[in-house]
């Protein structure tokens, strides 16, 4: 049994959703909500799990009740324990830039942009609104314009072929945020490209936030 504790629009836990479905997983969702009553994921109970107070989390049951934080460490937790079907390349050089690629989205990019950054910006700093969205702004462009470049590796295609995996599991969700904060996203044409892609297909249509925000 594995149990995800996540929130419905963070992009760190919208990335394992995604994971799961392409693997065909069953997961029990525990929702932990960011903001209400000063966000849960710092109570006492949440905490007792994760020191980290962040999402997403992983528990598995059927491995001593073992719990894995950090986005990036669950994937590579799954593919480890569920190998079929991969969510990375075989061949080294494509499983390294799809490593590249996804650890620039995750590492680079999104904590510059995650709620406690901004939070942090508009509360205890005194960031005016235009000011703070200009941050948001200028980060996510400054990394959406490498991983344009690094897709061209790929040669329109997604990153396993045909297939979506690793790769588009983090993509996907910085390009929902980037939208969500009205940035214009048609000088990447790319990821664009492999964005469309994917959205049409159950497994990235059922990890979308929307989906899940009943639940929280």
């Amino acid at each position: 049994m594995l149990k995800l504790y996540g929130y419905w629009r963070s992009s760190a836990a919208y990335r394992v959703r995604i994971a799961l479905n392409l693997k065909g997983l069953a997961c029990e969702h525990v929702p932990v909500h960011l903001v209400r009553d000063g966000g849960e994921q710092r109570g006492e109970a949440y905490r007792a799990l994760n020191p980290q107070q962040l999402l997403p989390l992983l528990e598995d049951e059927e491995n001593g009740g073992v719990c894995i934080a950090q986005s990036l460490a669950i994937i590579e937790y799954l593919e480890e324990i569920f190998p079929v079907p991969a969510l990375l390349p075989v061949d080294p050089v494509d499983r390294a830039r799809v490593r590249a690629l996804a650890l620039h989205i995750a590492c680079d990019v999104h904590p510059l942009n995650n709620l406690r950054v901004l939070q942090y910006l508009s509360g205890e700093l005194g960031v005016e609104e235009a000011a703070r969205n200009a941050w948001y702004s200028h980060w996510v462009h400054t990394g959406l314009a490498a991983v344009e470049q690094g897709l061209a590796a790929f040669d329109d295609r997604l990153s396993l072929g045909q297939r979506p995996g690793y790769l588009e599991a983090c993509l996907i969700p910085q390009v929902y945020n980037a939208r969500r904060f009205n940035c214009d996203l048609t000088a990447y044409p790319r990821i664009l490209a492999m964005t469309a892609r994917c959205e049409a297909l159950d497994a990235f249509k059922q990890a979308a936030p929307e989906a899940q925000r009943d639940a929280q």
